[in-house]
């Protein structure tokens, strides 16, 4: 594609050139390559201008006043949202319905719930976010919740080439502020919770909400619907909001004026639960664990109707859903049958919601393993730490991808919440030490790190993984699995 289909032509500072990709990694650029060097948190991409033209770049986009040699420049002082409107002119396929969700927690359930639904509605629907993208049967991980403006523009790209007439895709704080989805033609919005996280990447908690609001107040199309939990300040914050702005809010939750939860009756695996949809009365079964599962399960339910799916389709399709990976995932069982159960939960309203969730379907103890990411809000630490230990029964303080972060002043911080806590600092050996105090009746969980499948100290990836790591210890003590 030509250079002057990508920007305005009286933009051009040469002659036109023919664009072959487009990148924000110097390392990634090939001849005839558009690199973007955008600033960044710690680095700045003006700085690799020297190795992408090197590379073969045809074109650098980047701020004003900024060098490029003889190569061509596109200068704009915002270049990230200039790269996205260059990035959606360059993969100009969409898929015709995308459904975008926001909030802290909730985000990667919710949209594999909704995929899950479409699935069962005869829809060729997939999602984008935290795990990957999935279609079918099949996951690729990306590693990141919203990619690259380019990376997005792609993936929507190839999925549309592919005949996949629905996305649903998690919009988080950091792809919605450095606006990484600008340009994706969302057609309904949601949003699930918002508490405290990533305040390491924003400056407070008004900037962390504002950067949530962008969804619904600048990228979702005037009238489209808006699917909003309006269990908390912030969902009723953000419903009014949308309503002012003239899109179309259904209100979910155990607040909800649209598609109201009513009533839950915990099972061993599952959970009976009582709707009021529109005025009328609905019973379903949930084959999921965990209140908070509910939530997601419902919000997905009220995005499918407002996509084209039947409410008896969307409400039958429940009943069917399964587990994401790493949220409430089952690892394995001792020989006594205490399930192991893996969990991102990595905040504190998430570790909150993670042990009461839990304690219904529990005869016995509820055991818990965690730790807090290095390089992230600190502030959480202790409060983690003080919810753990009011909430469950026997806490197992141990690492989470410390980073560049010292390890024990990490743990140390978590403690100073966690009184009667034990500490461990090897995650593998935490979790053998727990396993062994289990009894008949008890649950393990292991919280913070979910689908991930390694553990980052310094600069160097470990391979570790929480539900591996389980069933090798479970095989270990003598007992089965999953």
């Amino acid at each position: 594609m030509k250079l002057s289909e990508l920007i305005s032509p009286e933009q051009l500072s040469g002659p036109d050139t023919e664009i072959t990709g487009l990148t924000l990694d110097s390392r990634a650029v090939e001849p005839g390559f558009l690199f973007a060097a955008l600033p960044g948190l710690h680095v700045n991409g003006r700085d690799f201008i020297p190795q992408a033209i090197k590379a073969g770049a045809a074109a650098v986009l980047t701020e004003p006043d900024v060098d490029t040699g003889n190569v061509r420049a596109i200068r704009d002082a915002d270049p990230a949202a200039r790269f996205a409107t260059i990035a959606a002119r360059f993969y100009q396929r969409q898929p015709d319905v995308i459904a975008a969700v926001t909030g802290t927690n909730g985000k990667s359930s919710t949209v594999d719930f909704l995929r899950q639904i479409w699935r069962r509605a005869g829809i060729d629907g997939a999602s984008l976010g935290t795990l990957g993208v999935a279609r079918g049967e099949g996951w690729v991980e990306t590693g990141y919740t919203t990619p690259d403006a380019a990376a997005v523009h792609k993936a929507l790209n190839e999925l549309a080439d592919d005949n996949c007439t629905h996305l649903a895709m998690e919009a988080s704080s950091h792809g919605l502020k450095q606006k990484r989805i600008d340009g994706v033609r969302v057609t309904l919005t949601g949003f699930t919770n918002l508490t405290q996280d990533h305040l390491d990447y924003h400056p407070d908690f008004k900037d962390y909400f504002s950067s949530k609001l962008k969804l619904f107040l600048e990228l979702a199309p005037g009238g489209s619907p808006a699917i909003i939990n309006v269990d908390s300040e912030w969902g009723e914050q953000v419903a009014a909001k949308c309503t002012a702005r003239g899109l179309d809010v259904v209100q979910v939750g155990w607040r909800g004026s649209d598609w109201r939860i009513r009533e839950i009756t915990p099972k061993a695996a599952s959970q009976q639960v009582t709707l009021e949809v529109l005025g009328n009365t609905k019973r379903i079964e949930l084959p999921l664990v965990g209140e908070f599962q509910v939530a997601n399960a419902v919000s997905a339910a009220a995005m499918a109707v407002q996509s084209g799916v039947s409410e008896d389709a969307a409400l039958a399709a429940i009943g069917k859903l399964e587990g994401v990976p790493g949220r409430l995932e089952l690892a394995a069982r001792t020989i006594d049958g205490c399930p192991v159960l893996v969990d991102f939960a990595h905040t504190p309203d998430g570790l909150d919601k993670l042990i009461r969730a839990v304690r219904p379907h529990t005869r016995g103890r509820v055991v818990i393993v965690f730790g807090c990411g290095g390089d992230r809000d600190p502030t959480k630490r202790k409060p983690m730490g003080e919810i753990a230990v009011n909430l469950a029964d026997q806490v197992f303080v141990t690492d989470d991808n410390p980073r560049s972060e010292d390890a024990a002043t990490i743990r140390a911080k978590i403690m100073e919440g966690a009184i009667g806590a034990e500490e461990v600092a090897d995650r593998a050996a935490a979790i053998r030490i727990a396993l062994r105090q289990l009894k008949p009746g008890d649950t393990l969980l292991l919280a913070g790190k979910g689908h991930e499948t390694g553990q980052k100290i310094g600069d160097t990836m470990h391979p570790f993984d929480d539900r591996e790591e389980a069933r090798k210890a479970v095989t270990e003590l003598g007992g089965g699995d999953d």
